[in-house]
């Protein structure tokens, strides 16, 4: 272990901020020199800077994309700090080894880590930085440190004494860095759990907050770049001439991703690149289509390498066919676009040995490093400046489109934006993965589960972006695979399947195939028992308290016991995903277009310790709607290696009047924080096909449940 003295001097060269103000380095027990030398540590560090004018500002290390981290993790540095949370500026942490997420092994955003990764880490921070105002306020008034109160901006003394943070803030970065520093009880706390109105919000309203799209750099100039219409492909041939005698072009250059038009300004670049004639070698990819690719996950399934996900418990195979009653069923999840309302963009200036990268991103690090090996540069000689993100659901873990305007503007020599239109965005995507899942059970005589096979076979997202070996286990694919239920005789297998297009983590990744797979089936198994759901689940989670008491919260508050009204159904569905444990209930009926519609979605979520309500309950929401999109109206199609959905027009968006009432119950806990980014938006998807297979008689196992695949079921 490093001593506090080296501790601090070492954070205070590592620094990123510039101002004018003093910085405290805050060191978090478990991080070691060696750990530091090779750039990876233990705990990462978090950095509060407390300006001359008293002002607080949070470094962070987590993008925020619309998830409200700019809110939650001020929170709790504001509550060791004990100052409002108002008070807390947030500035993006620069890429640094400190900044890592020890729950991804990157400085990445995603993952519902933010809160989770952050919660004790963050409050130490906080109690750090108390601890050593407090310690240099005694040791300039010549008084015990238990006779100095911090409170709201202040250090409070005997006989009148008072001095801001910021005055005592240089005596502070002085103090030894306190290795266990006290941090408050959870029956004490002033700022976690309560519902605190997002702090970006007025930016956002009035203009002011940036976004990638919004950066302006003097002298800059706008990209629009042309690509393959199948993925991978690559320029044959290209005749620019007319594209560059269009007004407004700077230049036309040539990039391993396409062809990019630069241009004064960006409609210029847009028209100008219509001008462009390219010969494309579109490679392998121009064979792919939808039917070849589920056709080779139904090959990869029948003959592929089994990776076991779990060891198995007794013998399922034995158990279902000696079973009086025996269920098998296959379920199909298609690829999905991320579509962020924001496209893809990011701005460069590569000028002198040096870059700069401005743009939103949710893996920093990645793309400091990926432009530095574009561009031939050392990874120190790249810097990064994250805005805001207007959405990022994983498709800003991707590094592509940073690449790309790193090569643009070195190629043109000045600073550039490139900007991706809506059908460049979604015909270039790092998909969501096809999912094939096959369930088999049997019944005993009384309709209880003796054994259960769940066999998912999918692409390794992990396998592409992060080099995991071939045929190794990836975490990121069985997600939600072995669901809670007590069944005798289990077992769980992957397959791991290269389709041939590329795939990328979309929001709640694998928990979307697999609760999809898993709910659809028990909610099968109950029928076949003659069981009602409901009850089906609940003999099955003897001794798993937070599932059942998030399934009887949600059930209750939608009437369940009830039923729907008339015309209507009710379906539900539980996971735990991100440690975080949620039933859903959707309420559903059909309109005369034979479409679904959604009524109302409750949710019941045991998350552990809530930092803020206000931020979760519109997490929730949000995952309502945007699961309510996958499951009944999205899907992405491919034919001769060319997506076919470009724009929402054709891959349709749930909208405002398509809205359901979202009715929540938010547990109150002890536990450890969950993260809510992610989780309901793959257990919405289950509830809502249960609800359809009660309403209609039909079950519908290949998403999206539209009216046709209803008719045709």
């Amino acid at each position: 272990m490093m001593s506090t003295q080296t501790n601090r001097r070492d954070f205070l060269k590592t620094t990123t901020v510039t101002t004018s103000g003093l910085v405290l380095g805050v060191v978090l027990p478990g991080t070691v020199a060696e750990t530091m030398a090779a750039g990876t540590l233990h705990t990462p560090n978090a950095w509060v800077h407390i300006a001359d004018d008293n002002s607080i500002t949070l470094i962070s290390a987590r993008s925020e994309m619309g998830q409200g981290v700019y809110t939650s993790m001020p929170m709790l540095i504001a509550e060791e700090l004990n100052i409002d949370v108002t008070k807390v500026n947030v500035a993006a942490g620069a890429p640094n080894a400190v900044y890592v997420n020890a729950l991804l092994g990157a400085m990445i955003t995603g993952g519902s880590t933010s809160v989770r990764e952050g919660y004790e880490k963050l409050r130490i921070a906080g109690a750090q930085v108390r601890e050593m105002l407090v310690a240099a306020a005694a040791a300039e008034w010549g008084v015990p440190a238990s006779a100095v109160k911090a409170d709201n901006g202040m250090l409070i003394g005997p006989g009148g004494k008072k001095a801001t943070y910021g005055q005592m803030a240089d005596a502070a970065s002085k103090q030894p860095v306190p290795e266990k520093p006290a941090i408050k009880a959870a029956k004490d706390f002033r700022v976690v759990g309560k519902r605190v109105p997002r702090t970006d919000v007025p930016a956002k309203v009035n203009g002011t907050a940036q976004f990638g799209i919004d950066v302006k750099l003097p002298g800059m100039v706008y990209a629009s770049l042309e690509q393959s219409p199948v993925i991978g492909g690559k320029v044959a041939s290209v005749d620019s001439a007319a594209a560059k005698a269009m007004p407004g072009v700077v230049d036309v250059v040539e990039i391993p991703d396409g062809v990019a038009v630069v241009a004064a300004t960006y409609w210029q670049a847009v028209k100008a690149r219509k001008a462009l004639k390219i010969q494309w070698d579109s490679g392998a990819g121009a064979s792919l289509s939808t039917a070849s690719m589920l056709a080779s996950h139904k090959e990869a399934a029948a003959s592929g390498k089994v990776l076991p996900i779990q060891p198995a418990k007794g013998d399922a195979s034995g158990a279902i066919a000696g079973a009086a009653k025996k269920l098998s069923a296959t379920y199909v999840t298609p690829l999905q676009s991320h579509s962020p309302l924001e496209p893809m963009n990011f701005t460069a200036h590569v000028s002198g040995g040096k870059a700069r990268l401005i743009g939103p991103t949710q893996f920093q690090q990645g793309a400091q490093g990926a432009a530095a090996a574009a561009l031939g540069m050392k990874p120190e000689d790249v810097s990064v400046e994250t805005t805001f993100l207007g959405g990022g659901f994983g498709r800003r873990i991707e590094l592509d489109f940073v690449v790309q305007a790193a090569q643009i503007s070195k190629a043109v020599k000045l600073p550039v934006k490139l900007i991706w239109s809506r059908e460049d965005d979604m015909t270039h995507d790092f998909y969501r993965p096809v999912g094939y899942n096959q369930l088999h059970a049997g019944l005993d005589a009384s309709g209880k589960p003796v054994g259960l096979h769940f066999k998912v076979t999918s692409q390794s997202i992990t396998q592409r972006a992060f080099g995991l070996p071939k045929d190794t286990m990836d975490p990121f694919m069985v997600e939600a695979a072995v669901a809670p239920y007590n069944i005798a005789n289990t077992q769980h297998d992957l397959v791991i399947h290269d389709a041939g297009l590329r795939v990328g983590y979309w929001r709640g990744v694998s928990h979307n195939m697999n609760c999809f797979a898993n709910e659809s089936f028990v909610d099968e198994m109950a029928l076949a028992a003659g069981k009602d759901p409901v009850e089906f689940r609940m003999s099955m989670l003897e001794g798993k308290p937070r599932f059942q008491n998030v399934l009887k919260l949600a059930t209750a508050k939608a009437g369940y016991s009830k039923g729907a009204p008339k015309g209507r159904a009710l379906g539900v569905a539980i996971m735990e995903g991100y440690d975080t444990y949620v039933a859903v209930v959707a309420e559903i009926s059909q309109g005369a277009d034979g479409e679904v519609k959604v009524h109302k979605a409750t949710v019941a979520a045991d998350m552990g310790i809530i930092v803020n309500p206000e931020i979760v309950e519109q997490q929730i929401q949000s995952m309502v709607i945007m699961g309510m999109g996958t499951a009944l109206k999205q899907a992405i199609t491919i034919e001769g290696g060319v997506i076919q959905q470009t724009n929402f027009n054709t891959y349709p968006m749930v909208r405002t009047n398509e809205s359901p009432l979202v009715d929540i119950i938010l547990v109150k806990s002890a536990e450890k924080p969950g993260g809510i980014g992610e989780p309901v938006t793959a257990t919405i998807v289950p509830a809502l096909a249960n609800a359809v297979a009660k309403l209609t008689g039909k079950r519908v196992r290949n998403l999206p449940i539209t009216g046709k695949a209803i008719q045709e079921a």
